[in-house]
């Protein structure tokens, strides 16, 4: 019997390489790639309710067991997130049917998005340091191929300083793996848990978490190495953009919280009182960007920051209430951000314009596009009861049990400067003249917004009904909280 943990990554893999055989019947590949995200779906799950029955799932590769060879490892965090991710591709992939264009279908549009989706589950799933960077490798060069098909000007430009970005940090990425395995002797990430409890981290295995940190910072975007992100996630089609704000730096961030929680957690003087300090200045140069800015994309674009600030800080909180609400708020994040980008770009459709100024009334010809992106700003800056609020409230709550009441605050006012920087385009662009906009019978907006819909339905419900999730969400804390857990199911002794 396959192990399910494995399907997650081996469905779109497979579907990838399938659809290359279907490069010019864009029908069969738009059936195909629907077919197997919701496959992929359905399969993570029944994952979710496996880990939930029975705990914590392994594999191992070739049979090798751990630490001697690759382990897959699928807790109820790693179950949460592969689940999040292939439900937001589902609703970029049925998104990009009225959107992306058959320029860009045609050349292996859906295959590379499935290739992302075998990165961003891998990275996910793996229980090795060294397939870690693998998949991030496999998730990187499919975001680079996303990010200049089409070939327009400004996105061959940003795929420049995006691949030199990456490229860099992928070495450092490489090189800090080296330094740790010179001191552990071993890349299987409960095996280095275990070799770095025995020593209690000494003061070069600190310089190897500050490693870490500038590595997954890059890719997460936190202050000050997200001086890449605003021009690179502007450049794409909505859809791209959709999967690189809700995927990507999720990925980053991801590895943070889990090589913080796992790894570098004896001594958390130096290295998690950095990542709080950086996480602050992420939020609030994130949120006066947000403000400052009359361009949609680049609003939304800065919001991305300022979500990746609150995350880290409930990381660097290591408390249960800390990592509980960050766990809360990564999942609502990439599920609402996508929401916004795929809205986003309904609005530029529609209007011709990124500048919410250049149009009035839009809501008078698209009710349901306005409430929706209305009800997804409300969520977004964490109004209850929608999904944002008890995430926030857990990570605020976390900065005043530690003392960081500053901290805490910032956190809690994030939400006002998030809420005023999207509700200016909501009172500007939606309610006004109506003679201010109009509507295009050519553009699909009922197809369009029905993945945008459906994913805020999802949000929605995430935040209603965050009592019974939470059940999900504790489990995901408790291996945070007690690394021996995570040690004890891939290593088989505590």
């Amino acid at each position: 019997m396959i192990n399910l943990l494995i399907l997650p990554i081996i469905i779109p893999l497979l579907t990838a390489a399938i659809l290359l055989f279907f490069a010019k019947k864009i029908a069969i590949q738009r059936w195909i790639s629907t077919i197997s995200l919701m496959a992929t779906l359905v399969v993570s799950l029944f994952l979710i309710h496996k880990i939930d029955q029975n705990g914590i799932q392994t594999l191992d590769i070739g049979s090798w067991p751990a630490p001697f060879g690759i382990t897959l490892v699928s807790d109820m965090l790693s179950a949460l997130l592969v689940t999040t991710a292939t439900l937001v591709a589902l609703g970029c992939v049925l998104y990009s049917f009225y959107s992306i264009g058959k320029g860009r279908e045609n050349y292996y549009y859906y295959a590379i998005v499935q290739f992302l989706l075998v990165g961003v589950n891998g990275a996910f799933t793996t229980g090795d340091i060294f397939n870690m960077f693998v998949f991030f490798e496999v998730m990187l060069m499919a975001s680079y191929v996303l990010l200049v098909i089409g070939g327009t000007k400004i996105q061959l430009r940003e795929s420049i300083k995006y691949i030199l970005v990456n490229v860099t940090s992928s070495a450092l990425f490489v090189i800090t793996v080296g330094y740790l395995y010179s001191i552990v002797g071993t890349l299987n990430m409960a095996h280095i848990s275990e070799r770095i409890a025995e020593v209690n981290q000494p003061g070069i295995l600190t310089v190897i978490a500050i490693l870490f940190l500038i590595v997954f910072g890059l890719k997460g975007a936190i202050f000050p190495l997200f001086f890449w992100l605003p021009g690179s996630y502007y450049a794409p089609p909505a859809p791209i953009m959709a999967l690189f704000g809700a995927l990507l730096t999720k990925v980053g961030v991801y590895s943070i919280l889990r090589t913080y929680t796992l790894f570098f957690y004896h001594d958390t003087g130096f290295t998690h009182q950095l990542l709080a300090v950086l996480s602050i200045l992420t939020v609030i140069l994130g949120s006066i960007a947000a403000i400052a800015f009359k361009d949609m994309k680049k609003i939304v674009i800065y919001n991305i920051i300022v979500a990746i600030g609150v995350i880290t800080y409930g990381i660097a909180m290591m408390n249960a209430d800390g990592l509980s609400g960050a766990v809360f708020y990564v999942i609502h994040d990439m599920i609402i951000k996508a929401v916004l980008f795929l809205l986003v770009g309904i609005i530029i459709k529609i209007t011709g314009s990124v500048d919410y100024r250049k149009f009035t009334g839009l809501i008078n010809h698209y009710p349901l596009l306005g409430w929706t992106f209305f009800i997804a700003v409300l969520a977004l800056a964490g109004i209850p009861p929608l999904s944002g609020f008890v995430g926030k409230l857990l990570i605020a709550r976390s900065g005043f049990a530690t003392g960081d009441v500053f901290g805490a605050i910032v956190i809690l006012l994030s939400s006002l400067l998030v809420l005023y920087s999207l509700m200016r385009v909501f009172l500007n662009g939606f309610w006004g003249d109506p003679s201010g906009s109009s509507k295009k019978p050519e553009v699909a907006v009922g197809k369009l917004l029905v993945p945008a819909i459906g994913l805020t339905i999802v949000a929605i419900c995430f935040g209603i009904f965050s009592e019974g999730v939470y059940h999900y969400i504790s489990q995901a804390t408790e291996v945070l909280m007690n690394p021996d857990i995570y040690i004890q199911a891939v290593l088989g002794k505590s």
